[in-house]
């Protein structure tokens, strides 16, 4: 640090420039410290600064100019901006900033390791996608494996275990190699390129469903603890969630029926406030009741009718009677890419949030994972 507590811009990257660029920074170093302080490196301190150089005397502007003009006469053409971009460059990187960076020497990426090495730790990576979650060691073994299995035979000097960790390291990075198989598969399942869904101006233009386990023990009718799966479908414009059916096993039936959900006004059940009825809503109540007579009693809870609905592959929604559900009215299915949830995020996202916000405060919470389950909760209250 220097006595103004700013820090001192670092030079030992200058090493990496040709010589002939790092000489070229060190001669405009020299003159950019005359047009900053009036004095040029090595100078004596008896030493005075040039008349069109003196601090007291010229602004940094000023200085400026008088050394474009001194430069070019010397046969250096620059002109004034040039010499306060470098200066700029200087008070920011210091003597680095003055070198040519299209000169510097491009270190690799992986070092010196060759590149068939790189290749081949990348192909044991991959492999664990799908797989059970491996040590870093499996995956150092792994690669000396493929690279001894070569088709071409050629041989490949195989660096030492501390460089094949360090490679590990750069290559592995947000792969989750070696930690949880479910977070690797999910991250193997995003697009390579950015992604994001496509946007919808007007209710029910595009909705999308999904189906989730609810980490929740409940009593059935037969007396039996068990989970139940949450049914659910938003709104992708206005963000509403339209329906949702919780069942012990979603069926085919049960998301018909959350179509039905969807489009159909619901009426007030005995027990729910008075301020959930559509006519306290904002919504335009008695226009409403030109259209469909059932608003009259029904809760303030959207109807909208789907135009295209986003799903996976699950075989409730791909079923015949959900698909013969969605011509009956006039809906687009559009099944999502396979083992990509980003297609349809805001449902994914939706159910996630039920499943870590509400859930805990329900009697019979499992938690999302055995080991984050408490012990004997079929016998407390559910």
């Amino acid at each position: 640090m220097n006595k103004r507590g700013r820090k001192v811009p670092p030079t030992a990257r200058l090493a990496e420039f040709p010589e002939a660029a790092a000489e070229q920074a060190l001669w405009w170093e020299d003159h950019i410290l005359e047009v900053l302080h009036g004095l040029p490196p090595g100078a004596s301190g008896e030493a005075g600064a040039r008349p069109d150089f003196d601090p007291r005397q010229h602004s940094l502007a000023e200085r400026e100019r008088a050394k474009a003009a001194e430069l070019t006469a010397a046969g250096h053409k620059v002109t004034v901006s040039g010499i306060k971009q470098r200066r700029q460059r200087y008070q920011r990187d210091g003597v680095v900033g003055l070198a040519d960076g299209r000169s510097a020497k491009q270190m690799p990426v992986f070092g010196k390791v060759d590149a068939a090495v790189v290749e081949a730790m990348q192909q044991a990576i991959d492999e664990t996608a799908e797989d059970s979650s491996k040590t870093i060691g499996f995956l150092v073994w792994r690669t000396k494996e493929i690279l001894a299995d070569r088709e071409d035979g050629a041989s490949v000097e195989v660096p030492s275990r501390a460089t094949l960790y360090r490679l590990y390291s750069k290559l592995a990075t947000g792969t989750h190699a070696t930690g949880s198989a479910r977070t690797r598969r999910s991250v193997k399942a995003r697009p390579p390129d950015p992604f994001g869904e496509v946007p919808a101006s007007a209710p029910g233009e595009l909705m999308q469903i999904d189906s989730t386990p609810l980490d929740v023990l409940v009593r059935l009718d037969d007396g039996i603890a068990e989970k139940v799966e949450l049914t659910a479908m938003v709104d992708i414009a206005t963000r509403s969630i339209t329906a949702a059916v919780l069942r012990p096993t979603t069926k085919a039936a049960d998301a018909s029926a959350l179509l039905a959900r969807s489009v159909t006004p619901e009426a007030m059940r005995p027990g729910w406030s008075e301020a959930l009825r559509m006519s306290r809503s904002v919504l335009p109540h008695r226009r409403l009741l030109t259209l469909d007579e059932r608003l009259e009693h029904a809760a303030a809870r959207p109807v909208i009718v789907p135009e295209t609905i986003v799903c996976d592959h699950g075989k409730v929604f791909v079923s015949r009677n959900f698909r013969a559900s969605c011509r009956y009215l006039g809906i687009n299915l559009q099944p999502a890419h396979k083992a990509t949830p980003t297609d349809k995020g805001t449902i994914e996202k939706t159910l996630g949030s039920v499943a870590t916000l509400f859930a805990q405060f329900v009697a019979g919470y499992t938690g999302s994972t055995t080991d984050r389950r408490g012990r004997k909760l079929e016998d407390g209250p559910l």
